[in-house]
C-alpha cells in the first residue's frame, strides 16, 4: 500500500533554530526555519508547514488573484514578549508605506500582537505581515510560492517594494480573523473561501463528515493516536487522506484537518 505520509522538507533559514522540538530534532547544527510537507501534484492546492523562529521574519505581503496566497497560523509555542505583526494600527497610504519600508518606520506603523500558544490568525492575501522571534507555529496556506518582501531590518536580502505596494492593503487587520483556540474540543478555524480548517479532539463526528465529504484532505496530528488508512500518523507528521472516512482519531487526540474548498463554494 502506498504510504499516506507526506515527504518532509527541512528548509534552512538565517532566522531559524538549531534546537527544534523532539519530532524534528537533529544534531547537524543547521538553522532550520521551516518544515514543509510536500503534497503530490494531484493534491497540491494546500501546503502545511511548521515554522520556528529565533529572529524576526521580514515584513512581507502575498498577492491576491490566481497566484494569490491566503494563509493562517496556529501558535504552538511562544517565548515571553513574542509578537506577530499583522496589518497596520491605522490606515496607511501607499506613499507612506513606501517611505516606511525605506527608512524602517514601517515597524512602528504595523500592529504587533503579543502571542501565546493557542492563538490563531487568518492572513488574507494583501495583508502586510511578519512573524516575530521566539515563535513556533503551524501554517496552512494556499500552495503558491509568491512573496513580496517589504522590509528586512537591514539584512542584505532582495526587497520587492514596487510589487509589494501594488498588492498591499494599508489597513488594520480584521479582529474577527484572530481568535483563541481552547486547549480541548472541536474548533472550526477556517470556512473558506479557499480552504477549510478544523482542530478536532477525538472522532470528528457526523457534522464534519458531511462538511468534508469524500474529497481528499490533509491530516496533521497534534498528539499521538491518529491513523490514516490504518497507518499511524504521529505528531510532527502530515498525511494525505483520500477522505475523512479513512481517518481514525482516538479519544483525547487533537488533530488539524485541512481541505481545499471547491471553486465557488
Amino acid at each position: 500500500m502506498t504510504t499516506c505520509l507526506l515527504p518532509t522538507r527541512r528548509v534552512e533559514k538565517p532566522w531559524g533554530r538549531e534546537e527544534l522540538p523532539e519530532a524534528f530534532a537533529t544534531d547537524d547544527g543547521a538553522r532550520v526555519g521551516e518544515i514543509w510537507f510536500e503534497p503530490p501534484a494531484a493534491h497540491s492546492e494546500l501546503l502545511a508547514k511548521y515554522i520556528f523562529t529565533s529572529e524576526n521574519l521580514s515584513v512581507q505581503v502575498h498577492p491576491p488573484g490566481a497566484q494569490g496566497k491566503d494563509e493562517c497560523w496556529l501558535v504552538l509555542d511562544a517565548e515571553p514578549g513574542a509578537v506577530l505583526g499583522i496589518g497596520f494600527t491605522s490606515p496607511v497610504a501607499a506613499e507612506a508605506m513606501r517611505q516606511g519600508a525605506l527608512d524602517g518606520s514601517i515597524e512602528q506603523m504595523m500592529a504587533w500582537h503579543p502571542v501565546s500558544p493557542g492563538d490563531f490568525v487568518y492572513i488574507p492575501a494583501g495583508t502586510v505581515h511578519a512573524i516575530g522571534a521566539g515563535i513556533s507555529l503551524v501554517e496552512v496556506q494556499q500552495n503558491r510560492d509568491c512573496t513580496y518582501r517589504f522590509y528586512d531590518y537591514g539584512r542584505p536580502r532582495e526587497l520587492h517594494l514596487d510589487e509589494a505596494l501594488e498588492v498591499a492593503r494599508g489597513v488594520p487587520h480584521d479582529p474577527a480573523l484572530r481568535t483563541r483556540v481552547p486547549d480541548r474540543g472541536h474548533v472550526s478555524l477556517v470556512r473558506g473561501p479557499f480552504f477549510r480548517l478544523d482542530r478536532v479532539d477525538g472522532s470528528p463526528g457526523a457534522a464534519l463528515d458531511a462538511d468534508y465529504g469524500t474529497a481528499a484532505l490533509l491530516v496533521l496530528p497534534m498528539d499521538e493516536g491518529v491513523r490514516v488508512n490504518g497507518e499511524p500518523v504521529g505528531s510532527g507528521q502530515c498525511a494525505l487522506a483520500t477522505s475523512l472516512a479513512a481517518v481514525e482519531i482516538a479519544a483525547g487526540t487533537r488533530c488539524l484537518l485541512a481541505q481545499p474548498c471547491p471553486p465557488g463554494a
